[in-house]
């Protein structure tokens, strides 16, 4: 009977819960709509419910996961330099890319808003709630694990992005267990996208 049962199982159910629900809210995301508008579904999805969750299951404080200004100084660096690296090579990759204008430019009324209330919540969920949880089960694997359903969440997306997305998970990772704070990558992220919008609709 042990051989058949196999040895005792033993999760860390906090892990259990973040994959459990992260993997049911991206599903869900894909799947449905609730409000008038996807960046209000994705606030609540993403930001939202991994909060309370993090309140009143698991009994913890935000910060642990994240939610925090962190080493300031630090993401404040790793901000600027981000935003200076990738604005060339976002408007390079934009300009004449058919695929990018038919994707985004539909985008472009309510920025920067709508990219700040869709994004808040998916770095959140990502670098801060998904990341944090992990990095104490699988330590700095977590980095490539958090990346993982971060890149598949962009299956649909112009294939250019998404085949960069598995190292751009990473490298935003890598900034908030740097920082200690999911505020950094997500400020990078946040002009990543809205800048892209703009680009693919011709303002920029």
């Amino acid at each position: 009977m042990k051989y058949l049962l196999g040895e005792r199982l033993n999760f860390d159910w906090k892990v259990v819960v973040v994959t459990v629900v992260s993997t049911l809210l991206l599903t869900v995301d894909h799947y449905y709509t609730f409000t008038a508008y996807k960046h209000w579904d994705r606030f609540i999805f993403y930001f939202a419910i991994p909060v309370l969750l993090t309140l009143f299951l698991f009994r913890e404080n935000p910060k642990q996961y994240g939610f925090t200004f962190g080493d300031w100084k630090l993401g404040l660096t790793y901000t600027v330099l981000g935003i200076l690296i990738m604005a060339p090579i976002l408007y390079f990759l934009g300009q004449g890319n058919e695929s990018m204008q038919t994707y985004y430019a539909w985008l472009l009324p309510g920025l920067p808003w709508t990219t700040f209330l869709d994004l808040i919540g998916w770095e959140f969920f990502f670098r801060g709630w998904i990341l944090f949880a992990y990095m104490r089960r699988f330590g700095h694997d977590a980095l490539w694990l958090q990346a993982v359903p971060f890149a598949l969440a962009h299956i649909g997306k112009p294939d250019v992005e998404t085949l960069s997305t598995i190292f751009g998970g990473f490298a935003f990772g890598w900034v908030a267990y740097r920082t200690k704070s999911f505020i950094w990558p997500f400020l990078i992220h946040w002009f990543i996208s809205t800048f892209v919008i703009m680009v693919a609709a011709g303002v920029i």
